[in-house]
């Protein structure tokens, strides 16, 4: 039964960490706009999405879940939004490899935070999956650095910051997955996440800029979408069934979307070694996916 169990979850986290391999490409299509309209804009796009699903199923959020929650949805929204801020900066002041494989360094701060914090630790095949996908990982991004891209210490310092913002976000709303309703609390999180990103753009006098023409637009619903109302949620419905670490090992198929999009939109092509790093980081996912 544990076996079947865990199939769904790691479905979902699985497509989660495909779908997270759009969010870079979006990113680097709005070079006009600052991080903090793009990380606003796509919480606002995805409470939106998940609002109309909402009142389409008729799972409007109760009061007691707001009143008896509240404090939690804070805690998790403040991290979500802080994640955002930081992956966006991330993409814009280092390359897109980078900044994917640097904020999927998840699995690590996630893992150490389990087990310190809360006496988690891994088995030995998941620990194998992990060490698998991070040198398959290095790999991807070793072949990177020998395409002469230039990188920026500071978005390497905000991807790495990120991954460990996310690293509390799973191992926090792990603990609160299996007792509160899905899309509701996504929604609830969103909405935080959107209000963190806002006070944080008004104390750094940031504007907030407004999609004023077609290409703009196009790619601020795509990331509302794809990465975030969908991805995120399923990312997060995941934790049900799969330890934070789990989860978060499962994103790093990211690099290898973003890298396979990279080819198709920007012809940036990978040097050969990435599909060395692209087997390795896929046979890290079987191993844990293979685990109990």
């Amino acid at each position: 039964m544990a076996i079947k169990s865990r199939q769904p979850a790691l479905l979902e986290g699985i497509t989660a960490g495909i779908l997270f391999g759009t969010a870079a490409i979006f990113i680097r299509l709005l070079t006009d706009m600052n991080a903090f309209s793009i990380a606003l804009w796509r919480l606002i796009i995805a409470s939106t999405a998940l609002t109309l699903i909402i009142v389409a199923l008729k799972k409007k959020p109760s009061t007691n879940l707001i009143r008896n929650n509240l404090n939690h949805f804070l805690v998790l929204g403040t991290l979500l939004g802080a994640h955002f801020i930081l992956f966006v900066s991330a993409v814009k002041d280092t390359t897109i490899l980078n900044a994917t494989i640097l904020v999927n360094t998840t699995p690590i701060f996630s893992m150490m935070i389990s087990t310190f914090l809360y006496h988690i630790k891994p088995s030995k095949l998941a620990l194998t999956g992990m060490i698998l996908s991070f040198i398959g990982a290095g790999f991807i991004a070793y072949g990177d650095a020998g395409r002469g891209e230039t990188t920026n210490l500071v978005g390497n310092l905000e991807a790495t910051l990120a991954a460990v913002a996310e690293g509390f976000y799973l191992n926090y709303g792990r603990e609160k997955r299996s007792r509160l309703p899905l899309l509701p609390t996504m929604l609830l999180i969103y909405l935080t996440a959107a209000l963190t990103v806002g006070i944080t753009a008004a104390l750094t006098r940031t504007p907030f800029e407004a999609a004023n023409n077609l290409e703009m637009l196009l790619p601020l619903l795509g990331i509302g979408i794809l990465p975030t109302a969908t991805a995120h949620t399923l990312y997060f419905s995941s934790l049900s069934n799969l330890k934070s670490f789990e989860t978060a090992t499962m994103a790093l198929l990211e690099p290898l979307g973003a890298t396979i999009l990279g080819i198709a939109i920007f012809s940036e092509f990978p040097a050969p070694i990435f599909v060395l790093g692209a087997a390795l980081v896929l046979a890290g996912i079987f191993s844990i996916a293979a685990g109990k």
